[in-house]
């Protein structure tokens, strides 16, 4: 189950590291009251996620139990941040068939973000919650 979880953490990250640099090409750093995504909710939940994913190679190759709590709090923080982000974007995102509207002069760099990335990103990332924890109370072993 640790590997599993390690696979759904990478897979995970690539789909992140892919919207984070969707959102730095598109300006998302310029965009102070436009972006519903703050720089300092991306620039927590990315280091972050980082190290947890350091800390959970760390337990696969030592397999000491603290090492998978450490990781699974870490993931407990950066899935709060995840959310936090997610919902800014999809209170922005227009509805399914929504007449279009006058669009902004400057479209948050986060609208760029391709729904099928966002909605993998989420997915991988559940998963790999779920496996760290389940890795982390025992099951599995």
């Amino acid at each position: 189950m640790k590997w599993a979880a390690l696979i759904t953490w990478v897979v995970t990250a690539l789909f992140g590291f892919t919207m984070l640099g969707i959102w730095l090409r598109h300006g998302g750093l310029r965009q102070r009251g436009i972006s519903k995504i703050r720089p300092g909710l991306i620039f927590s939940h990315f280091p972050l996620a980082a190290g947890g994913l350091v800390v959970w190679i760390i337990y696969v190759a030592t397999d000491k139990d603290a090492l998978a709590w450490i990781a699974f709090g870490t993931l407990a923080v950066v899935a709060a941040l995840g959310w936090t982000m997610f919902f800014g974007w999809a209170r922005q995102r227009p509805a399914v068939g929504t007449p279009a509207v006058e669009t902004p002069p400057v479209e948050p760099a986060e609208r760029r973000f391709p729904l099928p990335v966002v909605v993998l990103h989420g997915l991988f990332a559940v998963s790999t919650v779920l496996l760290v924890l389940l890795t982390a109370i025992g099951v599995g072993d």
